[in-house]
Parts: structure tokens; sequence; C-alpha cells
């Protein structure tokens, strides 16, 4: 019996119920980079969208690249950009664009720039007041009187079209070589006297505190930073009610209120959350100062420590599934022997920030994905070396005795090859997985957690307590997989085991 129209009519409408409410769960993501003030916006905006619905946080996920590839996979959302670095270092335009032109030539990608917060967040130069006024400079084209000045520069203010690159040139500073330092670490290494001039924030709160004197740019090379979000074209149709949440937030904070805010994180020693709840005058805790054991033992460590396992032994796993029959191939086809190394090789050359943007553009995600591939291709080189070692110094002799008892070539390397090569292999497992325990720290700069998430927060506060409490546990667990493995080789060398119970006798 067929269906009355009244039936089908109400099945589609519980249909559409049940996929409308499952729409209405997907949280907004919501993404930030890798510096105080980034976190704090990303924590302010989860508070304000999340009075509407469901919305997280992805923090600190590494530099303007990184946030740019995840949004366009469809990683993340939205997360707050600046004008000058959108039009710049992402669209390549020169002078100032305003929002029309901006969002003119985002359109082509999907993705688009609104909600003006209200705060100018220029990039400037800045030295210590009292070297500044000693040697009478006071606007950036002064420095390139003085070779001798030691320059300290964030990574991507080096990197940047409209960082040391274009400043440079436009001022004729190339005779000048600054060196890398990380934007958390730079106040305090201008204050010790180990640089002289650093690369600013116009809304960092430390200017003030360190009494540093911001250069002009007598030749407005820095167009104008304006704090707003950046976002893919549907999300304020996807996302409404949380959007409508943030629109409220427009102009609604000035270049002393983040100030302010930055303040709290950097000098109060307030958490971010905590920073930015004071943005809606809510009650927060008041800062406390922490030991290192609260800080290890605080209630994050065991979700941290599980992520980073996975992280880890996860693509450990996979790269022994690569590795090893690499390896093998390269024993018993000399022609791939250089090749494949070359390969593996060449892998470790390539820096983890710039693979994992490229994978973040492949994989069309950020998080656990990328950082598992990633690190499993790290591990791959002393895998396929050791593997290959291992069979290399298998005897001529045993492979000739293997052959006269008529063992195939496959029962010879199953039987007698890689059970002898086995002390080899287990040692560049040994060395792939001690080394990932480091390396999987870079996976908190995707936003797929482990330990790192405590030392990219740490280095964004410059608080030495939290940098600790994610290395020492790193440092430990690295040293547990050590002990694990030595156990293990002594099991794959049974030479190794005899020799130590004779010994014991």
């Amino acid at each position: 019996m067929g269906r009355s129209p009244a039936h089908w009519a109400g099945a589609i409408g519980v249909f559409a119920l049940v996929t409308g409410s499952a729409l209405a769960q997907e949280p907004l993501k919501i993404g930030s980079k890798r510096f105080t003030e980034s976190y704090i916006l990303g924590e302010l905006l989860v508070r304000a969208a999340s009075g509407k619905g469901p919305a997280v946080h992805r923090a600190g996920l590494g530099n303007t690249g990184i946030l740019y590839a995840a949004l366009r996979a469809g990683s993340i959302d939205v997360y707050p950009e600046y004008s000058g670095t959108i039009a710049r270092e992402i669209l390549g335009i020169e002078g100032r664009p305003d929002l029309e032109a901006i969002n003119v030539a985002l359109q082509p990608v999907g993705l688009a720039a609104s909600i003006p917060l209200g705060f100018n967040n220029s990039y400037a130069l800045g030295m210590r007041s009292d070297r500044a006024k000693r040697l009478g400079i006071r606007t950036i084209t002064d420095l390139a009187a003085h070779s001798q000045l030691k320059l300290g520069f964030s990574q991507e203010f080096l990197a940047r079209s409209d960082g040391w690159p274009g400043l440079a040139k436009a001022y004729g500073l190339a005779s000048l070589r600054p060196v890398g330092l990380d934007h958390g670490l730079a106040y305090e290494a201008l204050a010790a006297q180990r640089v002289d001039v650093i690369d600013l924030y116009s809304t960092d709160a430390k200017i003030a505190r360190y009494r540093i004197r911001v250069l002009e740019d007598d030749r407005a090379f820095f167009p104008r930073y304006e704090a707003l979000l950046l976002h893919r074209a549907d999300v304020p149709s996807r996302f409404a009610p949380q959007w409508q949440a943030l629109s409220a937030l427009e102009h609604r904070l000035g270049d002393t209120d983040m100030i302010r805010l930055n303040a709290a994180a950097e000098l109060e020693g307030r958490t971010f959350a905590d920073a930015a709840a004071l943005f809606f005058n809510q009650a927060a805790p008041a800062a406390q100062g922490r030991s290192f054991l609260q800080a290890l033992l605080a209630p994050d460590l065991a979700r941290l420590t599980y992520e980073h396992i996975v992280l880890v032994f996860g693509s450990l796993v996979v790269s022994i599934l690569i590795g090893v029959p690499l390896g093998v191939a390269a024993f018993r086809y000399p022609e791939l022997e250089q090749p494949v190394f070359a390969l593996v090789g060449i892998v470790q050359t390539i820096p983890s920030l710039a693979l994992l943007a490229f994978l973040i553009a492949v994989m069309g995600t950020i998080g656990m994905a990328p950082a598992v591939v990633a690190l499993l291709l790290y591990a791959l080189l002393p895998i396929v070396r050791n593997t290959h070692a291992g069979l290399a110094g298998v005897g001529e002799g045993m492979r000739q005795a293997a052959v006269a008892l008529g063992l195939s070539a496959r029962d010879r390397l199953f039987f007698i090859e890689l059970p002898l090569a086995r002390p080899y292999i287990v040692a560049g497992i040994k060395t792939s997985a001690v080394i990932n325990v480091g390396t999987a720290t870079i996976a908190a700069f995707i936003g797929a957690g482990g330990y790192g998430d405590r030392i990219s927060s740490g280095l964004a506060l410059n608080d030495t307590t939290l940098l600790l409490a994610g290395a020492v546990p790193a440092a430990l667990l690295a040293l547990l997989t050590q002990a694990a493995f030595e156990q293990l080789e002594r099991w794959a060398d049974p030479l190794k085991g005899l020799a130590k119970t004779s010994r014991a006798r």
C-alpha cells in the first residue's frame, strides 16, 4: 500500500527538523595566531559568539600563512586579522586600500573581511629610550647611520613583504643584518641589551613598561593595520546567530582597550580567557603567581599527554610500515638506493612550519592529520637507513647457506635477513621515536594539541614556568621512550641479551 501525501510531508518535516538541528550544532571555528593579542582576541570572539550558539577556539595556529591556508581549506571559519596584513601579505596590494577594495580582491577565493574592531595595531620599530637618546635616533631613517646596531626581529617580520625586506629597501637599510627573535622574548632581550632594535606591535603592553622609544615611520612605509575579522564568505549566513553577536563588537575595542587586555596577560599573569573576560566587565580570577609544580600538574596535563602520545606513536607506526619496505627496496634494488635516500633526506631539510603549511593546503584540514603526516615524514630517514644498513650487514655466507637450503627470495628475506637485521631496524625506530617526541611539539601550531600547547603559550607570554611545564613532560616522555626501546633492543639482539646474562653470572 502506498504512503499518503500527509505521511510523506510529515517524514520530510521530521528530516528537515533533524537536519536543521544538526547544522545548528555545528560550531563556529575561530582561529588565532601565535602571539598574545591574537590569543586574547580569539578568546574574546568565542566568548561573544557562544552566547548565541556553539563556538570553538583553535588557538595559536602559527603565522599568517598557516591561518590563511586553514581558512581557505575550511578548517577554521574566521580569525582576527589586520587590514595591512591582508593587503600587503595576503593579497600583495600596494598602497592603502580601503575595506571595499580588500573585499573585491578576496571575493575570488571565497573570503571576506568585515567587522572592524576599532583599533589599529601597526608594525613599528623600537629601541630602549636611553640608548636611542644617547645615539640621537628618533626616526627609522636615523638607523642608517648606525651600522653597529644589533637588530632582533620576529621570523614573520623578517619574511613579510610589509616587514623587513620592504622596510630595508624603502629606508636604505641593507647594510644592517637583523637576526631572528621570537616576539615573546624580544622585549626582555632588548632590556638585557642583547639587541638594540626590535619590531613592535603598537598595542603591545610592554612598550611603556620597558620605556621603549617607538621610532617614527618618517617615510610612511607601514600601512594602517586595522583589526577586523577575516572569514569565509558564507559564515554570516551559515552562523547567523553567532555572527550577529560578533557584529555587536564593531568599533567597540579601542587602542587603549587592547593595550589593557594585553597587559592583563603579559604583565599581570592572567590567562588569555581571563584577559578577554575583562572586556565584557566580567569577573575574572585575580592574577596569582603559580609554582612550577602547579603549572605542571594543571588539569590539562592528562589531555595534553594523550594527544602527544597519539601524535608520536601514531605517526611512528605509519613510518615503520613505510620506512622498512623502503629500506628493503633500497637494498634489494641498488638503482633505487640513492633516490630513496635523497627523498627521505630532503624531507629533513624542510622547515617544520613550511611543511605544515603545505600539508594544510594539500589535505584541506588542520589538527591531528597533517601533524601526523609531517611527523611520519620526519621519522623516515633513520628507519630507512638503518633497515638498509642492517640488511647490508648480513654475511654473504649466511645468504649462500639459505640459498643452498632451497629457500625462496621471500623466505630468505623474512626468515633470515630481516631477523638478523632486527637490531639495526629497532635502533632506527628508537631514534625516530625519541626525535618525534620533541618534534611533536610543533603540532600545537596547527591545533593538534600536545605539550606544544603550553610551550607556544609560554613563548607568547615569555612565561618561563609555562614553558617548562610543557618542555619537562616532553623530556620525560623522551626518556621513557628511550628506556622502553632499550628493553626492546635487548629482545631484538639475542647476542646482547646472552652477553648480559653471562656477565651477570
